[in-house]
């Protein structure tokens, strides 16, 4: 799972040439409890459920500096979904914006400070297209989490531990604090309680660096989010330049 890409990522590689808990753990913290695992699937298949939403995220991430010093960044993103194959995501922060709209026909990455644009035709869903721009373009989409949770692929996943760490609040939302460990990192998740199960918190934290730098990530939903065909258009502005999508070169190993 890419956990680190709940990040509200505002970066690309290839794509264009320019409080304390309110209850004690019930798990140790050196096992796998099933019952923290089958939260996860819950919480997938209600994602999965979900026709049209609109989520923000709030981040706040770490640069770590050669001498090993920390400095915090922030960036926010908009995910505006209508399933199975449309999508816009805004991503901003003091130094950078981009934008990815797909159509269900042509995914396009714009830069409104550069100004300017790269399309490439696609057909798949929302979820298949996330892949693809990473696999392809090294483009991560922020919270890429939410279009693999609940899938197939998610069900095999494995867990150095997995443990219930009480509850909290998120905003105004009662939630259900989940901690797991996997190879590299170590990530937490603020599920709601109740019938709408949605991550509302995600913390993750790179174990495969002496750093550890972490990320923080709070989620805020619109659920069944009347959104407009339009937003899934894209119109070049007045003076933005289409330049071509380059794709990272094949390994051959």
């Amino acid at each position: 799972m890419l956990l680190t890409t709940c990040a509200a990522s505002t970066g690309t590689t290839a794509w264009a040439q320019q409080g304390a808990p309110a209850s004690a753990p019930v798990a140790p913290a050196n096992g796998v409890d099933p019952d923290a695992v089958q939260m996860l699937h819950t919480m997938g298949s209600y994602l999965q459920s979900l026709q049209r939403f609109r989520v923000f995220t709030e981040l706040t991430g770490e640069r770590v500096l050669a001498d090993g010093q920390k400095l915090q960044h922030s960036a926010r993103a908009t995910l505006e979904v209508d399933r199975p194959n449309r999508l816009r995501a805004v991503m901003k922060s003091a130094r950078t914006e981009r934008e990815i709209i797909y159509d269900g026909r042509t995914a396009t990455l714009f830069s409104p400070q550069q100004k300017y644009y790269a399309s490439v035709p696609f057909q798949g869903t929302v979820g298949k297209l996330v892949e693809a721009l990473r696999e392809r373009y090294g483009v991560e989409l922020p919270l890429a989490d939410l279009f693999s949770w609940g899938t197939p692929e998610a069900q095999h996943q494995k867990f150095d531990s997995a443990m219930f760490a009480g509850q909290d609040y998120v905003g105004n939302d009662l939630c259900d604090h989940y901690a797991f460990r996997q190879s590299g990192i170590d990530w937490q998740i603020w599920i709601a309680s109740g019938d709408k199960p949605l991550p509302r918190k995600v913390v993750v934290t790179r174990t495969d660096d002496d750093a550890r730098p972490q990320s923080i990530s709070i989620l805020s939903w619109q659920p069944g989010f009347s959104i407009q065909p339009s937003t899934f258009e894209f119109r070049p502005p007045a003076g933005t330049k289409k330049i071509e999508a380059v794709q990272l070169p094949t390994n051959k190993g």
